[in-house]
């Protein structure tokens, strides 16, 4: 393999969700490769200091633009805002979501039980999502198919390939109808995705815009050890991902290193779901 086709000098990289915890990873891994990366987040204060910590290493190719992805007049005054700093757009990583996250003590933060899960927390977590991936690439991946092409990547998870374990969530003592559990959300969501990258893949394909999914297995964060122990028994490796183990894929999917690679989910997740 020539490790120039790793090269993504000259390309304008946006990441949603990009102040989060992986959305950070991914814009080093691109801009690692060469290219200029646009921090784009709701909340743009996190945005701006994502992308002023990159730009120490990466001087005058991070910017931060505020984008709501449920918005589409955000995404469109996003996109702009975009082509008007860096003169166009070569890849779109759609990696903003609202995720139920496993706490210190090992319990869910945000949980609730499908008998009694709101459709306001449905609406709004596939609104952020898949909607969100679905309005992003309607703009961005449009811009793409008539400008001689790019890419797409959605971030998805191994859970779009297998159901959540809800084991790894049980509390002792706890009824079983108030165990917390993995919304249904996360794995609708996610499995949505990669059915989104199908979809997009062979729409665009004559655009030579191509389309895939990167499903990373559990990221260490500092969980609980018993929930860590729980879910690496399931791993054949024996350990969770570590936030920058994804590097490497990104830059391969993103950059002609994988130019004959469309509608495909790439699964790194240890082995679990091989099992």
């Amino acid at each position: 393999m020539n490790p120039d086709r790793f090269n993504l000098d000259g390309k304008v990289a946006v990441i949603t969700g990009g102040a989060g915890l992986l959305g950070r990873e991914h814009a080093t891994a691109l801009a690692e490769a060469g290219a200029t990366v646009v921090i784009t987040d709701v909340r743009l204060p996190d945005a701006v200091r994502v992308a002023e910590e990159l730009g120490t290493t990466f001087k005058g190719r991070t910017h931060a633009v505020q984008m709501d992805v449920t918005d589409p007049e955000s995404i469109a005054a996003g996109c702009q805002a975009v082509l008007a700093r860096c003169g166009g757009v070569n890849i779109l990583v759609n990696n903003a979501a609202i995720d139920a996250k496993v706490d210190a003590k090992g319990g869910l933060i945000e949980f609730s039980r499908i008998e009694s899960f709101s459709l306001r927390q449905w609406n709004l977590e596939v609104a952020v999502g898949l909607t969100g991936a679905f309005l992003c690439a309607q703009v961005f991946g449009t811009y793409m198919a008539g400008h001689g092409g790019g890419v797409i990547l959605n971030i998805a998870s191994d859970l779009s390939v297998i159901a959540p374990d809800q084991r790894l969530y049980r509390k002792e003592g706890v009824p079983e109808d108030q165990q917390p559990v993995k919304p249904v959300t996360y794995s609708v969501i996610k499995s949505g995705l990669v059915g989104l990258t199908r979809y997009l893949a062979a729409y665009w394909a004559a655009q030579k815009v191509r389309v895939n999914a990167l499903s990373p297995g559990g990221v260490y964060n500092h969980q609980s050890d018993d929930f860590v122990k729980k879910l690496v028994s399931l791993i054949p490796q024996g350990r969770m991902g570590r936030p920058d183990e994804y590097r490497g894929a990104v830059q391969f999917l993103c950059s002609d290193a994988s130019e004959y690679l469309t509608g495909q989910n790439l699964v790194m997740d240890g082995g679990r779901t091989i099992l």
